[in-house]
C-alpha cells in the first residue's frame, strides 16, 4: 500500500525545494501540485482567459491536457498539451496567475483526480495549499510548513536574482503578502492547517536544517 505525505503551506515557504530533497532522501516521488495550477494559468494567459469562474475557463479546461511525468532521475516534468512547460511556469507572473486560477472551483475539480491517482500508485510527498485538507485528507503524515512573510520574500528574492531577473525585494514581499491573502480568503479550499497536521516553522532555519527537520518529522510518523 502506498504512503502519502501531505505538505501544505503559504507561497515562498520552500515547500517545493524541501519536499523534493526529502522525497529523494526517502525514495518517494515528489509531486508539486502548484506546478499544475501554474500550467493552467499559463494556458489561460496564452488564450487571454481571465482567471475567474466563467464559461471561458470551462471551455479552456475542455481544450487542454495537463500531465505529470517523471524523468529518469525521478524529477517531475509538467506537460501542457504535450509541451514541457516546466521552465515557463516559474516566473512571478505565473505565480500570481496560479493564485488566481486556483480559486476557480472547476479548475480545482479538474486537477483533483489527477493528484489523487498519483498518490494511489506511488509513495509520494505532495505539496500545495490544500493537500491535507482536501486532496489527501487521509495522508499518513500531514505537515504545515511556514515562515514569516519577510523570510519567505527574502528567499524568493535571492532565488529570482540568481536566475538573473531584475526584481526588487519590496515588490517580492508585496507579492507574498498579496498571495497569502488570496490563498487564505478564497471560498474554495482556502489555505489553512489540516486537522492533525504537524506545524513546522522555518523562519530561523536554513535550507539544510529545514530539509532535516521535515525528514525527521516524516520518519517519526510513518
Amino acid at each position: 500500500m502506498s504512503i502519502a505525505i501531505a505538505l501544505d503551506g503559504p507561497a515562498g515557504a520552500g515547500k517545493s525545494t524541501i519536499a523534493k530533497r526529502a522525497a529523494k532522501a526517502l525514495d518517494f516521488i515528489y509531486v508539486d501540485t502548484g506546478a499544475l495550477y501554474r500550467t493552467i494559468g499559463l494556458a489561460a494567459s496564452r488564450k487571454g482567459v481571465e482567471p475567474k469562474p466563467s464559461k471561458e475557463v470551462e471551455n479552456l479546461l475542455s481544450e487542454i491536457t495537463v500531465d505529470l511525468t517523471f524523468n529518469d532521475s525521478g524529477d517531475q516534468v509538467v506537460l501542457l498539451n504535450g509541451e514541457d512547460v516546466s521552465g515557463l511556469i516559474r516566473t512571478p507572473e505565473a505565480s500570481m496567475m496560479a493564485s488566481k486560477i486556483s480559486a476557480v472551483p472547476t479548475v480545482r475539480a479538474y486537477l483533483l483526480d489527477l493528484q489523487r491517482n498519483i498518490a494511489k500508485t506511488h509513495n509520494v510527498i505532495m505539496d500545495g495549499r490544500d493537500i491535507g485538507t482536501v486532496v489527501l485528507p487521509d495522508a499518513k503524515v500531514k505537515i504545515f510548513l511556514s515562515a514569516s512573510p519577510e523570510a519567505r520574500a527574502e528567499r524568493r528574492y535571492k532565488e529570482l536574482c540568481e536566475k538573473g531577473m531584475d526584481v526588487k525585494y519590496e515588490d517580492v514581499l508585496s507579492d507574498v503578502i498579496t498571495r497569502d491573502y488570496n490563498d487564505t480568503h478564497r471560498e474554495t479550499a482556502p489555505l489553512k492547517p489540516a486537522n492533525g497536521c504537524i506545524m513546522v516553522d522555518t523562519t530561523d532555519l536554513d535550507f539544510e536544517q529545514s530539509v532535516e527537520k521535515i525528514i525527521s518529522v516524516i520518519k517519526e510518523n510513518i
